[in-house]
């Protein structure tokens, strides 16, 4: 391993400029958050922290948040255990397809996801109308409630419980199903004395990210909860935000310390039983294949997957076309409905349309560009350090990404709405603050491939070089890089397809004239323009697609588990 080297034999320099960056784009903006909510105590009921404890709307809100996080929970266990153990313990075949067809709701923004199914139900879903199937005109959106809100986080987030889980369920020890088998046991048996126990852990570790997840998540919840005055606490938080005035920046401070405090919470009780599972899962001899199905059940069972594929992918999918092409919502599509006018008016008449393409596209791959520099160098340096500050600047680099966006977003409001020092520039109401806010979210996305990759160089290459005189710059460039370079590439295009979309961070850091993609959908529904939207919606589907095939193709030259939905 590359950490084999002599420790210390890096440049001083560039420990000192990455560690800076980590501090600057990690730490600070929490600080800074927590400072601001814990301000003027001294006003006693009048500081902020108690203002915000002592209304109404904020318990209201944490219980819509609780409430909707824990359904949305269980839908997200029973959506990504079925598929897990389905695709992990059977013989099911078309594994590929199936994996990458049920991490689609992950990747796809959750804003889309929620127009997408807004589109299909309702009075006004084109698509209905053309089946002849839409309920009557003025009956009430069913999606406009918590239960709604939860189904569709519920679905979005599926795919991370099927990650969690499916890591223990591939490690389980085979030889212990076949003496279980051997002993007797049934089916059944083999269920309750051997998987469940096994796989325990990562099914509460899975439960944990995915109650985070949806504790987070602001793109469905503003969507599906406003319209019917049903907010949890990143809606509560926008609202505040909205409506500025005196004191709303401590306020909103505080109000992000409770999604934080939550959020670290249940991310605190992932790692603990990730880290229970691995250690249950030690010393396994092969991969269990637990249930080799007959022919008719194993056709039964991959019939049921894709039917439900088709009804929570395929169908909103369709219905999000359909009300691409027609004229308005409500109209039916037929031969003469059908227009292609959202689509010219997105690329020709619409100037905000291609600000925010250019916006989104810029921040990306800015983002991008700038992590996959920074991931090499923080990579190398992490793996040449003692465990115990491996860990603590890992740990670090992790906070933003498993804080919520608008947690994110609140700190950086704090951090940048005065002008920075020295330079007298304040980067508030500009591109700048965005960009600031994505290198923070991302980094960790753009470092664990990299991580993974040097993780499993052979030291020996390095010290070799090391032994005829090559500096650690040049080992880097020319040993190290050229290794490396797929999995610094799988990040980038990692962080790029992450950040193209992002909403949560945008929604409250975004100004006029510096619009993102989906900061400019979630307005054109609010607005209204949801047949617009749609179009811009089925665009950002297909290129989510397609940079999802793009790091497919590239699967063969990386580590295992760098490309999520790659079995």
């Amino acid at each position: 391993m590359i950490a084999r080297a002599i420790p210390g034999d890096q440049p001083r320099w560039l420990v000192a400029v990455i560690l800076a960056l980590i501090v600057l784009l990690s730490l600070t903006p929490s600080l800074r958050l927590l400072l601001e909510a814990l301000s003027q105590l001294d006003q006693g009921s009048a500081s902020p922290l108690m203002r915000v404890l002592r209304d109404g709307a904020t318990w209201q809100a944490l219980s819509n948040s609780l409430y909707t996080s824990t359904l949305a929970t269980i839908i997200s266990l029973m959506l990504g255990a079925l598929f897990a153990c389905s695709l992990s313990l059977t013989n099911v075949s078309g594994r590929q397809w199936l994996v990458f067809c049920f991490m689609l709701p992950m990747m796809i923004p959750p804003q889309v996801t929620a127009l997408s199914w807004l589109q299909l139900f309702g009075p006004s879903s084109p698509l209905l109308n053309s089946l002849g199937l839409a309920p009557a005109l003025g009956s009430p959106q069913p999606l406009y409630s918590a239960e709604g809100i939860a189904l569709l986080m519920g679905v979005q987030h599926a795919p991370l419980v099927f990650l969690t889980l499916r890591a223990s369920l591939i490690n389980l020890p085979a030889e212990m199903i076949e003496a279980a088998r051997i002993n007797g046991a049934g089916q059944g048996r083999v269920w309750l004395d051997v998987i469940f126990p096994l796989s325990r852990s990562g099914l509460v570790a899975a439960a944990a990210i995915a109650f985070v997840s949806a504790l987070g998540n602001f793109g469905i919840p503003a969507m599906l909860g406003i319209p019917a005055s049903y907010y949890v606490l990143p809606t509560l938080i926008y609202q505040h935000m909205a409506g500025f005035g005196q004191g709303v920046l401590s306020e909103v401070a505080v109000l992000s310390m409770m999604i934080g405090a939550l959020a670290l919470a249940g991310v605190l009780i992932q790692q603990r039983f990730v880290r229970r599972a691995q250690y249950e899962l030690v010393g396994h001899s092969g991969r269990a294949q637990a249930f080799v199905l007959d022919r008719a059940h194993r056709l039964g069972l991959q019939v049921f997957l894709w039917l439900l594929l088709a009804l929570i992918l395929v169908a909103p999918l369709v219905a999000l076309v359909v009300s691409s092409v027609v004229p308005a919502l409500g109209v039916g599509l037929t031969a003469d409905t059908f227009t292609l006018n959202a689509y010219v008016e997105m690329l020709t008449r619409q100037g905000v349309t291609g600000r925010a393409m250019s916006n989104s596209l810029v921040l990306a791959g800015g983002s991008a560009l700038f992590l996959m520099l920074l991931s090499l160098p923080l990579a190398w340096l992490l793996l040449r350090m003692h465990p115990r500050l491996r860990t603590a600047i890992t740990s670090m680099i992790e906070i933003p990404y498993a804080l919520p966006g608008v947690v994110l977003a609140i700190a950086c409001i704090l951090l940048f709405v005065q002008p920075l020092p020295l330079l007298d520039i304040s980067l508030y109401g500009t591109l700048a603050i965005l960009f600031v806010a994505y290198l923070a979210r991302f980094m960790s996305i753009a470092l664990k491939p990299v991580q993974a990759s040097a993780g499993q160089l052979d030291g020996s290459l390095e010290e070799a070089a090391q032994l005829a005189g090559a500096g650690p710059l040049r080992r880097l460039l020319q040993i190290v890089l050229p290794l490396v370079a797929p999995a610094v590439c799988a990040g980038g295009l990692l962080v790029f397809l992450t950040a193209v979309n992002e909403l949560t961070v945008s929604a409250l850091l975004w100004s006029a004239g510096n619009e993102t993609l989906g900061v400019l959908v979630f307005n054109l529904d609010e607005g209204g323009d949801s047949v617009l939207a749609a179009a811009i919606s089925v665009v950002i589907v297909v290129m989510v697609v397609g940079l999802m095939s793009l790091l497919s193709l590239m699967g063969r030259w990386l580590p295992e588990g760098v490309i999520p939905w790659r079995t």
